[in-house]
């Protein structure tokens, strides 16, 4: 099934756990949103660096630290994603409360194991 995903801290680097996240969501078949600082290209995903309007959501996964993300609540919710997966390093207190309190899954987890497991 495709899962609309946006990525949120997308970056062009190999190394980079967002950039594998980008590739494998791709490889499953899975509609990727890449948003990162720079504009840049993994694959043929574009990382782009503003906020688009978007439907259908499914799943928003953050790759950028907790003391960047209150720039990214506003959007993040306006998304009404289905859930929001916050990869290790990424876990914050204050966006997992706010997305319980709007209905949103908040999950502490890897992006990259779900996948792999089937549980994405």
């Amino acid at each position: 099934m495709n899962k609309k995903t946006v990525v949120i801290g997308a970056s062009e680097n190999p190394e980079r756990y967002s950039y594998l996240a980008v590739e494998r969501l791709k490889a499953h078949h899975h509609e990727v949103i890449a948003i990162g600082n720079t504009v840049g290209k993994i694959g043929d995903t574009r990382i782009i660096t503003d906020k688009p309007t978007l439907e259908a959501v499914d799943t928003v996964t953050l790759y950028i630290n907790p003391s960047r993300q209150p720039a990214y609540y506003n959007y993040i919710l306006s998304l009404h994603p289905k859930r929001i997966i916050f990869n290790p390093g990424t876990e914050n207190d204050e966006l997992f409360q706010l997305a319980k309190e709007n209905n949103i899954e908040a999950l502490e987890a890897c992006a990259l194991v779900l996948l792999a497991t089937g549980q994405f």
